[in-house]
C-alpha cells in the first residue's frame, strides 16, 4: 500500500533542545510517555530480550517507569539531551515501543537514536516504520545532519532495522557494551554480564534517498506543542 508524507511542524531548528512533537504515520504514532502509559511500559522494558540487550533495571518496577515518565525522561528534553516517545498504535492506541534520541550535538546537528518494541508487536516492522519517520522529521523539519546507532555484535534485529532504513555500517567499537544472558540457560535464573563489541552505524540526509520505495514514501504528520 502506498504511503504518502505531509509535514506540519513549526519545530526547533536552529534552537538547542526538541519540542513537545508528535510524528504520525499510516500505522503509528509517536508521542510523548504519558503516566496512563506505566503499565504497559513496565512489562514491555522487563521482555527478556529487552533485558538482554538493554541497561535497563531489572525488575523493571512501575515505580521505575513512573519516575522515568515524569521526571527523567521530560528532563532529557527540557536540557537539550534528546527526546522519548512513545511509539502507539495509531488504530488502537496500544503502546508498540519508544524511540530516543540522545547524546545530542547542536552545533553538529548529530543525535543518537535507539528504539525498543514490546514483544506483541516485534516482526510487523513497527520499528523501521517509527525510525525512518523519526529520521525524516530530524532531517526534513529540524536540520539535522546525521544520526547515529549503536547495535550490539549479536543484536542482528537491530541491524536489520538499521539497515532496513538506510544506515551504512561504520565500523565496530570492540568491547564497548555488556550484554547479559540468563545463567544457565534457565528462564529462571539470574542474569550473566557479558561484553561484547557494538556495530556503530550512520545515516546522513542522502542516506535516505536508497532507502527501498516501500519505507521512503512512508507518509507521517507531525505537530509541536504536543499537549
Amino acid at each position: 500500500m502506498e504511503r504518502r508524507m505531509t509535514t506540519a511542524s513549526s519545530g526547533t531548528a536552529g534552537t538547542s533542545g526538541f519540542p513537545d512533537i508528535s510524528i504520525s504515520t499510516e500505522r503509528l504514532v509517536l508521542r510523548p510517555l504519558e503516566e496512563a502509559d506505566v503499565p504497559a511500559y513496565a512489562e514491555m522494558m522487563n521482555d527478556e530480550l529487552v533485558t538482554a540487550w538493554t541497561s535497563v533495571p531489572q525488575p523493571y518496577t512501575e515505580a521505575v517507569a513512573l519516575d522515568w515518565i515524569e521526571r527523567r525522561a521530560p528532563a532529557e528534553r527540557s536540557e537539550g539531551r534528546g527526546i522519548v516517545l512513545a511509539v502507539t498504535e495509531f488504530l488502537t492506541q496500544r503502546l508498540v515501543g519508544i524511540i530516543q534520541l540522545r547524546g545530542t550535538d547542536w552545533r553538529v546537528r548529530s543525535t543518537e537514536l535507539s528504539y525498543v518494541v514490546a514483544p506483541w508487536a516485534r516482526g510487523e516492522g513497527y520499528a523501521s516504520e517509527a525510525a525512518l519517520a523519526t529520521a525524516q522529521w530530524l532531517f526534513h523539519d529540524q536540520k539535522f545532519e546525521r544520526i547515529e546507532l549503536r547495535t550490539a555484535a549479536d543484536n542482528t534485529a537491530a541491524q536489520q532495522v538499521a539497515q532496513k532504513i538506510g544506515c551504512i555500517s561504520e565500523g565496530v567499537l570492540r568491547g564497548a557494551w555488556i550484554a547479559r544472558t540468563r545463567n544457565g540457560g534457565d528462564p529462571f535464573g539470574g542474569w550473566l554480564e557479558l561484553r561484547t563489541d557494538l556495530i556503530v552505524w550512520s545515516l546522513l540526509p542522502e542516506d535516505l534517498e536508497g532507502v527501498s520505495e516501500s519505507l521512503a514514501d512512508s507518509g507521517f504528520s507531525a505537530y509541536s506543542d504536543w499537549n
